[in-house]
């Protein structure tokens, strides 16, 4: 008697991601991790899912899985709630259904001691993952759509099996079916309100350089919160597709929950674990790009050879080297590129990547534990880096520099760091930049680096499309 298969797939005509995700939002919980940017193995596929089987959210100490209380830390209710639908890994397969959502920053605060901040808007929770079974993986270096189910929540084989070949066929309908014209985004206007002044930010520059002074740190990450109120009518999805377009990104997101919406444009990896193979891509460095492509050139040339921008990233390095050999195998962590140059629609980065050997007995899950928040976004050493962002920032980040992806079911993870990302919610946007302060900082270029990052989100807002 032959073994069932662990999951069931179908090939459907190629469908572009963004037509396949305005199909699917008819659905309840449109998730789209989305490869904007193409690349050979960064950008190379795109994942949808919609119409979850479960809903999972950590908010004020307490874990529910659809309503119903989880008991344990915030960690261990996650993984009990994702132990009944455990599959073998696929390596043939360019992805397994699984959990999507996020990890905001200030579950930080739940995982190390660390201090609180003054103010929550309340507009996130501190985890919110979606269960699905069924999900679209759109390869663009291969040009293929398949369609990949699981069957659960159903445990039985044989309902199983029916399950899944179902959630087959109506998938498969629901994408395949006639849908109306993309409404044209005509851009919105808004009215920006930051927690800093350039005064203010400048002002908060300088003491994390008296902080660096007294040898509490090296660095750290200081961020403004912008937020605006979103006019009636107001379209996220639409909005979405003029940010993909402005701002193109190797780790684009969109993300539907109850009462939330996130739109997300992120460069940064947080993390991949692949069976036991672990990644990290860390950014620090940035610089506007020049529409003369040989001032273009020069500008990312000087990137590359900036000691105070060097200095940043090495330092991350060595917090994020730490921070693997906490979960890692000892002696395996290595950093096979130091400080590299990638470049994107409005910017220069100097990237670099760190890799490792999960542990034996180790899941994803303590990857997450062991390394959450990213050393990119908070500073070195990175507890008292974070103490010291709440006390300036006052704010709470919520979703910013928290991690935006995927749990697969086989117990794979891809995660983003969400910068670049908008969340929307009780009419109000939000979105925020930063950027690494060091003992060679200036506060004027400092303040201006976190507008030439929030620029790009900014201009998909404003400008029509063509």
């Amino acid at each position: 008697m032959t073994a069932e298969p662990m999951v069931w797939t179908r090939e459907i005509p190629f469908i572009d991601p963004v037509a396949a995700a305005a199909r699917l939002a008819r659905l309840p919980g449109l998730a789209f991790l989305d490869s904007a940017m193409r690349h050979d193995t960064l950008g190379r596929v795109s994942v949808l899912a919609a119409d979850p089987f479960a809903r999972f959210r950590y908010r004020d100490g307490r874990a529910t899985l659809d309503g119903r209380a989880v008991p344990g830390s915030p960690i261990a209710a996650l993984r009990a709630c994702l132990a009944p639908y455990r599959l073998a890994p696929r390596p043939d397969l360019p992805a397994i259904p699984g959990a999507i959502g996020y990890f905001a920053y200030d579950l930080g605060a739940s995982l190390e001691r660390v201090a609180a901040p003054a103010r929550r808007a309340g507009l996130t929770d501190d985890i919110a993952f979606n269960l699905y079974d069924t999900l679209l993986a759109v390869d663009h270096g291969r040009g293929t759509c398949l369609l990949i189910a699981t069957g659960f929540p159903e445990a039985d084989g044989p309902a199983r099996a029916a399950r899944a070949q179902a959630r087959l066929d109506a998938f498969a309908d629901w994408l395949a079916a006639p849908s109306e014209p993309l409404p044209k985004w005509t851009g919105a206007r808004l009215t920006w309100r930051s927690n800093f002044s350039r005064q203010t930010y400048e002002v908060a520059v300088e003491k994390v350089r008296d902080y660096i002074g007294a040898g509490d740190i090296y660095q750290a990450n200081i961020a403004q919160r912008f937020a605006a109120d979103l006019p009636p009518g107001f379209d996220p999805f639409a909005f979405y597709r003029r940010l993909r377009e402005t701002n193109p990104a190797t780790f684009g997101a969109y993300l539907d929950f109850e009462g939330l919406t996130v739109a997300s444009s992120s460069p940064e990896r947080f993390l991949k674990l692949e069976g036991r193979a672990v990644e990290t891509r860390p950014i620090k460095g940035t610089v506007a790009r020049h529409p003369d492509p040989a001032r273009d050139a020069e500008i990312a040339a000087a990137l590359q050879t900036n000691p105070k921008e060097r200095a940043e990233n090495i330092m991350i390095v060595d917090l994020l080297r730490n921070d693997l050999s906490r979960v890692c195998e000892p002696g395996s962590v290595r950093v096979p590129t130091l400080c590299g140059l990638e470049s994107y629609a409005g910017i220069h980065h100097l990237v670099s990547v760190v890799t490792g050997t999960l542990r034996e007995g180790s899941d994803a899950l303590d990857l997450i534990q062991k390394t959450f928040p990213g050393g990119s976004i908070t500073g070195a050493p990175k507890l008292r880096a974070m103490d010291i962002i709440t006390e300036i920032e006052t704010d709470a980040r919520e979703l910013y520099c928290g991690a935006i992806g995927a749990l697969g079911f086989d117990g794979s993870l891809d995660t983003s760091i969400a910068i670049r990302t908008v969340f929307m919610a009780k009419g109000q946007a939000v979105l925020q930049a930063g950027g690494g302060v060091t003992l060679l900082s200036e506060p004027g270029p400092e303040y201006e680096e976190t507008l030439t990052k929030a620029a790009r989100v900014f201009a998909a807002f404003e400008e029509e499309a063509p």
